[in-house]
């Protein structure tokens, strides 16, 4: 850091110096050393004029002329309101890599290119490790993959991290790594333009991130730890998010403001899901604090702020707002880290901690199945998840032992069972184009594809 200061300090130059001004002069910011944790953040979105000025970074041991230094201590001034972006250092670390598709082999390349999305391509089963991703220093708590770049991955850490990784490139594989949250983050969602990724965490924020600049576009305070977000299947600029203290708001981004808030007195918010045709979702807290120890699941009309439905001992009928309720039965004991809609069948399914997925009616009186469940897989208290194939065929879940557990959705059946890691495997994402294509992540740290 010496060196650099005394290369970026150097005063001579054709003309003569300047007599010093009693007044002390502003800092050049671009001369600290880069203090993350004490880097403060914008909460509007950053304009991006002359952008691409502020980013270039002086070569080291570079001769700097005066005139320079006058230019960037300009800069640096003009854009003090905004001093998140002050930091070249900031972009600098972050990108280590390409997200291009170029770096990928042509046969991948190809495969993607040219296979069907959606349910015209049928899933298959994967079979054995294609691309091991070392990178989180802590367990990883989500994985997604990108809808549009799908040769990109996200992944989120409780090392405070998210990573994209450029799965299957012929260079580095990691090719960005973001450090805006300040404790662990819970998970990670590709906005659907697959341009940004939206990520929450125990900093009690949400943050929207563009992946190919680098930059942090706006931040979501909240006042609890947010635990899942989801964006909406029909809407992308808006977004649901679930935390500790019970509390469900729907976002907009284009304003940073909260559009609507689900009010029940639950527990921390374990998971959300918006079915198929994005006006309902359901949403997972944790009771178990109360004297009823059932976890709670409800159906929301996402419109009129009022639940559908809620898991109790008994059937009956109660009105609010002039609004029907219908509770179900489920007297369940568990809490349920994960529900899941099916692409296109009338029915969701809650991972248990029970160890089994239970199926649910998706039209009321939402009703649980009694004589079918997915068994055979741990959930042993980690926050194991499950999904769906694009043709909706299979469900994969995690397992605390460590496994990937694939079954027939329609039958229950367990059809194979995939060893991945030595301690739990937390979450499994199916490729949205390769239906032999599943990633995964575990409590080590790892993430994984197979195929």
């Amino acid at each position: 850091m010496d060196l650099l200061f005394k290369a970026y300090s150097n005063t001579s130059d054709d003309e003569p110096e300047p007599e010093p001004d009693p007044e002390p002069k502003p800092v050049n910011h671009h001369h600290l050393p880069f203090r993350p944790s004490k880097r403060p953040k914008s909460e509007y979105l950053f304009p991006t004029l002359d952008l691409q000025k502020r980013e270039e970074a002086p070569l080291p041991g570079r001769y700097i002329s005066k005139r320079e230094r006058a230019l960037a201590g300009a800069v640096s001034q003009a854009h003090e309101p905004n001093p998140i972006h002050q930091d070249h250092h900031v972009i600098n670390q972050s990108v280590l890599g390409s997200i291009s598709e170029l770096d990928l082999p042509h046969d991948v390349l190809s495969s993607m290119r040219h296979k069907p999305k959606g349910r015209a391509q049928l899933s298959q089963i994967p079979g054995k490790l294609s691309v091991a991703l070392h990178g989180h220093a802590k367990a990883v708590n989500a994985v997604h993959w990108s809808p549009t770049h799908v040769h990109l991955l996200a992944s989120a850490g409780m090392d405070q991290t998210i990573c994209i990784w450029n799965v299957w490139s012929r260079g580095q594989k990691k090719a960005r790594v973001f450090s805006f949250h300040n404790a662990a983050v819970k998970d990670v969602k590709w906005s659907q333009q697959g341009s940004f990724v939206l990520s929450c965490g125990y900093d009690c924020s949400s943050r929207l991130i563009d992946v190919e600049k680098g930059l942090e576009s706006l931040i979501f305070r909240d006042d609890q730890v947010v635990g899942v977000i989801k964006f909406h299947p029909d809407d992308s600029n808006l977004f649901l998010s679930g935390g500790s203290k019970g509390r469900l708001r729907l976002w907009d981004v284009r304003t940073g403001k909260v559009v609507h808030e689900y009010i029940r007195g639950l527990g921390p918010i374990l998971d959300v899901e918006f079915s198929t045709d994005g006006k309902q979702f359901v949403s997972s807290s944790d009771v178990s604090g109360c004297n009823i120890s059932e976890n709670s699941i409800i159906v929301w009309d996402i419109s009129r702020q009022v639940p559908l439905s809620n898991e109790v001992r008994d059937i009956f009928l109660h009105h609010l707002v002039s609004i029907a309720e219908i509770f179900m039965v489920y007297a369940e004991a568990y809490t349920c880290p994960c529900v899941r809609y099916h692409p296109f069948d009338p029915y969701f399914v809650a991972q248990s901690n029970g160890n089994y997925i239970a199926i649910f009616s998706s039209k009321p009186p939402f009703k649980l199945d009694k004589y079918k469940r997915y068994e055979s897989h741990g959930v042993s208290g980690f926050p194991i998840k499950c999904n769906f194939s694009l043709d909706g065929e299979k469900l994969a879940s995690g397992s605390s032992d460590g496994s990937i557990y694939l079954y027939n959705s329609r039958s229950s059946v367990l059809v194979k069972k995939i060893k991945a890691y030595e301690e739990a495997c937390v979450d499994i994402a199916f490729h949205p184009i390769l239906s032999n294509v599943i990633a995964s992540c575990s409590w080590n740290g790892d993430v994984s594809v197979f195929e």
